[in-house]
Formats: structure tokens, sequence, C-alpha cells
């Protein structure tokens, strides 16, 4: 069966794209790489440079690939930067899944999985579950609500069965090597401290410390990018097997907070850094952790659950960087449209 992911020449889209991969799927990603890279896309998959918001494309896409899934990645995620512009961000993240979805109906693709977030929640001192009722704090959380109302809608006027995926703090690295966070401008705290302990930044910032918590600093479940995409694989193939649509969150139950992520990427690399004190910003929360009993209910181990390790495959990847970055071809390390890999290994199923 063939799957269309969009967004997927990004950082949890492109683990994404592995994990299926390792499960004999055949993938055609969709992306237009304004945050993804074309390295990051593997051989068997295949890459179309285009729009999830251009209808007659991804028709033409589904239809000539006999589509029969969508995952949708494709996103804008950064919550700040939601605040300066939501008109962006309703276009990409709403506007743009309502378009993806007509495309789906229009061609009868039967299984839809959305990459959501936990930012439809408002903060809560205990584990969040699906349960909970949406309050999104922020034009993100809004944005990616909005989508969700649409796809259930629209699951239910035209039998598509769906899966919505409500991300924690998504963090770590493809443990062999293969894929890894490597946009430039990434706000994520672990990529953010270990930039800043290899000395690509002069110092980082932590954003309040009078948080209602047990150290005063905001607190977050850090799920490892590797789990995250394989609970999307588990996703599909209940979805496949003619399970009932679902919304289900993806995290560890376990919540870190901001100074405690911080002391471990001091102990995991070995290296002290400057961190100062900043104001709160906008729409953050106090403390999100996730009840993720639903998601273990399916049949959901993961592997990577940790957050040493988390860390140490994050900061892997980041020497990766580092080192491609020193190669002559360096300027295309960080390009979106690079054409070759200057980064980890070859795909290999049996690696």
């Amino acid at each position: 069966m063939t799957c269309l992911v969009t967004g997927g020449a990004g950082y949890i889209g492109g683990h994404t794209v592995l994990a299926l991969l390792d499960a004999g799927h055949q993938v055609i990603v969709l992306d237009d790489l304004s945050t993804g890279f074309r390295w990051s896309v593997p051989d068997p998959a295949r890459l179309i440079l285009g729009d999830a918001g251009d209808l007659d494309l991804v028709c033409r896409v589904v239809r000539t690939n006999k589509v029969t899934s969508i995952l949708h990645f494709a996103a804008k995620t950064v919550v700040p930067d939601s605040f300066r512009d939501p008109l962006g961000y309703y276009l990409t993240n709403a506007v743009k899944t309502q378009t993806l979805l007509a495309a789906a109906v229009s061609e009868n693709v039967r299984n839809f999985i959305f990459s959501s977030t936990a930012a439809v929640y408002e903060s809560s001192e205990s584990l969040v579950s699906e349960d909970q009722k949406a309050d999104p704090q922020s034009p993100y959380g809004r944005s990616k609500y909005m989508a969700e109302c649409m796809i259930k809608d629209v699951g239910a006027a035209y039998n598509m069965r769906y899966g919505i995926l409500r991300y924690f703090n998504v963090a770590g690295a493809d443990p062999k090597g293969l894929n890894g966070q490597s946009t430039k401008t990434a706000t994520h705290l672990i990529k953010v401290a270990l930039e800043t302990a290899l000395g690509k930044r002069p110092c980082m910032e932590i954003f309040g410390n009078d948080y209602p918590t047990p150290d005063g600093f905001a607190v977050r479940d850090y799920i490892h990018v590797a789990d995250l995409a394989n609970a999307h694989v588990l996703a599909l193939s209940r979805l496949q097997g003619g399970a009932e649509s679902f919304t289900v969150n993806c995290g560890y139950s376990r919540g870190y907070s901001v100074r405690e992520v911080v002391d471990v990427v001091k102990a995991v690399t070995e290296i002290d850094f400057e961190v100062r004190l900043a104001p709160r910003r906008a729409g953050d929360l106090a403390s999100v952790v996730a009840n993720s009993d639903r998601l273990r209910s399916f049949g959901w181990l993961p592997r990577y659950d940790e957050l040493s390790t988390i860390v140490r495959h994050a900061y892997q990847w980041e020497l990766e960087l580092a080192r491609a970055s020193r190669l002559p071809d360096s300027d295309s390390v960080n390009t979106p449209d690079a054409t070759d890999r200057p980064l980890g290994g070859a795909y290999n199923r049996k690696m």
C-alpha cells in the first residue's frame, strides 16, 4: 500500500518515512522544502516538490500513485512565531489541511493521519488525557485544533478513518544516524542547549523561572522522535486493519523541567555553558505532560524513553552536523534544496 507523506522531508516526517520504509510501505513524500531537506528523503521513497495546499497537485499525485493513506506533517510549528504571524499559521495549518482533506475525499483516500500537538491543551498540573477539553492558548494551537475539527467532521461525513496524534515535546535523532533535527532556526530546547554546548551559540536563554512547578521552571514531556515515528506506523496499521478513528497523546507520561533538561545536556556532553534567565514567552504553559495510556493500549512500546538517551542521540547528530559543516560543500549542509546527502549514512533496512 502506498502512503503519501506531506512534510516528509522535515524532522518528524523524515523519521516517520524511515519507519514506514522499515515496515515495508511504499512512500511518496510531498514537500516544498521550505524547512525540509532533499537528502532526508531516502530511496526507495520518492520526493515530489510541491505544496500540500495545491488541490490539483495532490489529487494528481494520489491518483497516479494509487495512494491509500495520507500522513500529514506539513505545518508551521513555533508557538512564539504564531503570535507574530497568526494569518500564516492559519493558512498553513488550517486552510491547507482543508484543501488536503478535499483531495483525499475526491480521490477516495480511506486513511488519514494528522500530526497534531499538545498545544491544543491548557496547562495542567496532572497528566493530560485525550478527554480533557481542548483550550489552545496560542494561534499555533488554535490552528491545529481547527484542523482536528475539520478532520473529525470529514471523517464522519465521508467515511474516512483518521488518527490524530497529539505530540508532546519531540527530541532526539535517529539512533542509526540517518536523520536528525537539522533546521538552523530550530527552537527546540534540547537542540538549542546542544548548539550552545558546541559553541554555535554564545549562550542560551531560559524563559521564566516563576511557574507553579517544583523548581519554578516549565515542565514538559519529551518523546524520542524514533518512538514517535513508530507510533505513526502503529496508527497507520490500526486504520488499515479497520479500527475506528482515534485521537491519541504521544508522550511518556513523565515530565522534566527546563532546568533538569539543561543539566542532563551538560552531563551528557561534559560541557558547561552559559544559561541566562529571560522573561516568560507568550503562549508558554507551566506544565504539559501526557497521559499516554491510550497509545500504550494500542501496543506501543517505546524504546528510547530515557532523557539521557534522547539527549545522547541528539548530541551525536549535532556532532555529525558539525562534521558535515567542515566538508568542502558545507554550504549545502543546511540548505533546504541541497541535492546531496552530506549527513548520516545510506538508508538500509538491515542496519
